[in-house]
């Protein structure tokens, strides 16, 4: 084993020790008073969300009337952000919420990842590594956002949070009186001052248990800043040094005894842990205010999430007999753009990837509709060679480059050339719970020739081939529609429905193999507009019954209860009644396979996330990227959204296809989130089922039922794999060696006397060149586990902001099970320029009368030159962040052979000041700020005052500049 290796699987050790983690705990506080990264993380999130929509709405003229603390919930803040005032308008805030979760998922994740990193957790006095972490995260951020990566930009800033909220708990910032955020830690042009040398004693022993003063009264006094040490195996510390504390920590058991941590109450700081959080909440959200000026403020509000529609995602073969297909992707899509544009309804991104043979790509993902319709004009339809076409490559980069929770259209009449990728596919569908659906046209037809005036020859798809489509749908929740290419139009009327907004899964089964079968379901008081999906074989026959009893049969295309369409396999029932209130039920017989959905829209919702524990004194949850364990227990992690009177009282998973079902416990943890825990989970295919009361109505009146349904299933499995990551970040020009573990287990746990060969397939979204073993092989006596390693290099050519995402899967023998690990890794260049631009005044002139009815007809200007210097990447825009007036710039050389931005802001005399902003290449920011000082009916004003965020603050006599003979540059 190499040294790498070693280092990884020691970490792997480490991580999973009970009572590791040593910070705010990552998710859950059980002791019920102490704040977590995730609590931290959410309120700085709504924070400056709502700011930011505040201040648009400030410019725009338009009222904003939420108040913003630390009490805000993400419905409130989306409706006041996106509403147009209707209290009772239907709004979702899945996509919000969502990203949330992955922000704060992420931040856990830095306790498992970069548990041995001091840097990362401000730990031994380690400042300058802490904020070099902090400075290319930020970098990395902003880079994703500018390629509109927003997943990526969200799970790095989730990871940024992390150690930046740290350096308040495990450093003495509190205990010097600090109350506001050191802003040091995110201006890395700025030193680094007042720390504690590497010989200074910062601590004496704690007395009895009691560490309130422990920290020397000298360091106090001369305001030095320490942070404690920490340490799991040894005890060894610089002589006089200030521990982390707490029970694992070796180091807090040799002189200084004791710590200073302020992770929670209970810690050895834990009387000032309230006041470390608090300052953690204004840390980040002054960090995500320097993310929005970097980016502008529609970036920062797609960054957060803030929207209430899904993207619009498709994936087209564009093989020579597809040109009817790709005239009804065009169209359909731009019927719901044109529909929707400028309505909060308005899709918030566009994915669309070709493919055929031997191609596939390129990816085109943006928020600007225009962009979309023009790369989905640019398709055609042309050669193709053989009939199998690259499909599963296609649809594996829209499931990465998607935001979780998505929907992806996939079109195509060809069987899968690279099937080989079925397990990999489903890794990431089940990863990132999206919802695929395939219009698979002319199935059924034995031949078929494309619309070309080629000769080519006639394409198959057999019924062998398309159950591979069939069996990934199933596994999203979404549907494998056949249909003609004549009925094509007629099907695709499912993508217009699901980009309606707020739309809910109600209920959701596959029978495979098929029975007649008798399905309930409930429809709850804030759902409306249900429709039912049921795809089968032509006889396939139904029967819809209504709470009341009346019912509609199949044969009926318009009756009492819905309005009926066929087209293909799909049979689409809209419901036309105006209650849809109470307990439904669908009665479908046949003996072949088919499904059933059930949706309609409800700003009520779920999301979830599959968490594992970590046990001990500071026991906690973490992400899990794989299958639940057959046999064993599984953690949940589920949030109501769109109410904040909805209970949830019962989640199950259940098995539609077969008899199990298992009950969860559930455990609320606030703010409308549960921790839901299931034991014993046997093997199968289960979806989740949400249920619960809403007490929205009347005090006198029943509290009303609810239930929603995920639509990704939940698979267990009896092989464990696990990978060993110690950094996600990876530099480009470089190659990354990731050691994983396969093994095999009984009801949960590894089983020890286990043996068996295991197919192994390692694939990222990128193309980047990897190795992995074929296979791999527990040996007898090995403990039923087995390590390989994965390499994967990255190009020299591979941008800041790009983002890899790899699964490793594991098979076994027999091909029954599968399990695997999906890891994200993001391309972070060494971030070089860290000098904020920065602006000198040239002038501020202009006559303003004393009068200030007379504002309006009188003008004042302001002049100010811009550089990023000459070592500087150049800046990349500049806009003004305060002020009504018009910005004019133009560009000149330096006297050192800078870039000089020239800038002209004027104004009516009705606003007297301006901030202008300027961001260079790699997302460094400045401000300048200027003030007409005099008000005068006589005289020009002379000065102005401009404060760079470099923190230089300038005042310059008009005159000094007249012949502009010298330029001064502030860098």
């Amino acid at each position: 084993m190499t040294a790498t290796q070693s280092v990884m699987l020691l970490a792997a050790v480490v991580v999973s020790l009970p009572g590791l983690i040593h910070a705010f705990q990552p998710l859950f506080s059980f002791d019920g008073n102490s704040t977590t990264h995730r609590d931290i993380t959410r309120m700085a999130v709504l924070r400056k969300t709502a700011e930011v929509c505040r201040d648009i709405a400030a410019s725009e003229g338009r009222d904003f009337s939420l108040t913003i603390d630390n009490s805000l919930s993400p419905d409130k803040v989306q409706r006041a952000c996106l509403s147009s005032g209707n209290s009772t308008s239907l709004l979702s805030t899945v996509l919000f919420q969502t990203s949330i979760a992955n922000m704060y998922l992420s931040n856990a994740n830095v306790d498992v990842v970069y548990s041995l990193s001091e840097e990362h957790h401000f730990d031994d006095e380690t400042f300058q590594g802490g904020r070099d972490v902090i400075t290319a995260g930020v970098s990395a951020v902003k880079a994703s956002v500018k390629k509109e990566n927003f997943v990526a930009g969200r799970w790095i800033l989730g990871q940024v949070c992390h150690t930046l909220q740290d350096f308040y708990s495990h450093s003495n910032w509190v205990e010097l009186g600090k109350t506001a955020p050191y802003s040091t830690l995110i201006k890395p042009d700025q030193p680094l001052e007042n720390l504690a040398g590497p010989t200074v004693p910062t601590c004496r022993n704690c007395t009895q248990g009691d560490c309130a003063n422990n920290l020397l009264p000298d360091l106090l006094q001369q305001g030095l800043l320490t942070s404690g040490y920490f340490n799991l195996f040894s005890s060894a510390k610089p002589a006089g040094k200030c521990s982390h504390g707490g029970l694992f920590d070796q180091t807090s058991k040799q002189d200084p005894i004791g710590g200073i941590s302020k992770d929670d109450v209970g810690s050895s700081h834990g009387f000032l842990h309230h006041n470390a959080a608090d300052v953690a909440v204004n840390a980040t959200v002054e960090l995500l205010e320097d993310i929005r000026l970097a980016v502008g403020d529609k970036n920062f509000l797609q960054l957060m999430g803030l929207s209430q529609s899904s993207v619009l995602c498709f994936v087209i073969d564009t093989t020579g007999s597809m040109s009817d297909d790709i005239a009804e992707a065009k169209r359909v899509s731009f019927n719901i753009i044109d529909s929707k544009r400028g309505t909060p309804q308005e899709p918030s991104a566009y994915i669309l990837v070709p493919f055929n043979d031997p191609g596939f790509g390129p990816l085109t993902m943006t928020t600007n509709a225009d962009v979309f319709k023009a790369s989905i004009n640019k398709l055609s339809a042309s050669g193709g060679g053989d009939i199998p076409e690259m499909c599963l490559s296609g649809l594996q980069i829209a499931l990465t480059a998607a935001p979780p929770s998505s929907e992806i259209f996939v079109f195509t009449d060809a069987p899968a050339k690279d099937a080989h990728l079925k397990s990999t596919v489903t890794a990431l569908i089940e990863s990132t719970k999206t919802v695929v659906t395939f219009m698979l046209t002319d199935v059924l037809s034995s031949r078929r020739r494309r619309r070309s005036s080629q000769s080519v020859s006639p394409r198959d798809i057999s019924q062998s081939d398309a159950q591979l489509y069939r069996d990934l749908a199933r596994a999203s929740g979404g549907q494998a529609i056949e249909v003609t290419k004549s009925g094509l139009s007629g099907a695709t009327t499912i993508i217009e429905d699901s980009s309606a907004s707020a739309v809910v899964t109600v209920f959701q089964t596959v029978k495979n193999p098929g029975k007649p079968d008798n399905f309930t379901f409930n429809v709850d008081g804030s759902s409306r507009n249900l429709t039912a999906y049921i795809t089968g074989v032509p006889s396939l026959t139904f029967r819809l019954i209504s709470p009341t009893g009346v019912s509609q049969s199949s044969s009926e295309s318009s009756g009492p209860l819905a309005s009926s369409t066929k087209t293909g396999n799909l049979h689409r029932l809209s419901l036309n009644i105006g209650n849809q209130t109470g307990s439904w039920q669908i009665r479908v017989d046949s003996n072949s396979p088919y499904s059933v959905k059930v949706t309609g829209q409800s700003s009520v919702n779920f999301i979830y996330n599959l968490v594992k524990p970590h046990e001990g004194a500071h026991g906690d949850y973490s992400l899990l990227e794989g299958r639940p364990l057959a046999g064993g227990n599984a953690s949940i992690l589920v949030t109501v959204t769109g109410s904040d009177t909805v209970k949830v009282t019962d989640v199950t998973l259940f098995d539609s296809s077969g008899p199990s079902e298992v009950n969860g416990s559930v455990q609320t943890v606030g703010s409308g989130i549960y921790l839901v825990t299931f034991s014993g989970v046997p093997p199968g295919d289960f979806v989740l089922l949400v249920k619960g009361e809403d007490s929205s109505s009347t005090p006198r009146s029943t509290p009303s039922g609810f239930q929603r349904q995920a639509s990704t299933q939940i698979k267990t499995s009896s092989i464990s794999v696990t990978a060993q990551v110690n950094n996600t970040n990876i530099a480009p020009g470089t190659t990354v060696s990731i050691p994983f573990t396969v093994a095999s287990t009984t009801n949960g746990v590894v089983n020890d006397s286990a043996s068996g060969t295991f197919t192994v397939q390692a694939n990222n979204d990128r193309g980047y060149t990897s190795t992995s073993p074929s296979s791999i092989t527990i040996e007898a006596g090995s403990g039923g586990k087995a390590n390989g390693t994965v390499t994967l290099a990255v190009p020299a050519s591979a941008a800041s902001g790009t983002d890899v995402t790899l699964t490793i899967g594991a098979q076994n023998a027999a091909a029954t099970d599968i399990n695997f690990a999906v890891l994200r890794f993001f391309v972070t260049p060494k971030v070089t320029d860290v000098t904020r631009p920065v602006c000198l005044v040239v002038n501020t002139s202009g006559k303003c009368s004393s009068s200030s009815s007379l504002c309006a007809s009188s003008q004042w200007v302001f002049v100010a030159n811009l550089t990023d210097g000459v070592n500087g990447t150049g800046l990349d825009s500049i806009s003004i962040r305060q002020g009504n007036g018009t910005l004019n710039t133009s560009t000149a050389a330096g006297a050192g052979g800078e870039n000089i931005t020239v800038a002209t802001y004027s104004s009516s005399c009705c606003s007297q000041t301006v901030q202008l902003t300027m961001v260079d290449k790699v997302g460094n920011v400045g401000t300048c700020e200027g003030q007409l000082r005099e008000t005068t009916t006589a005289a020009p004003a002379t000065t102005a005052n401009t404060t760079s965020t470099g923190g230089r603050t300038l005042s310059v006599s008009h005159s000094l500049w007249i012949s502009m003979g010298v330029i001064f540059l502030w860098k």
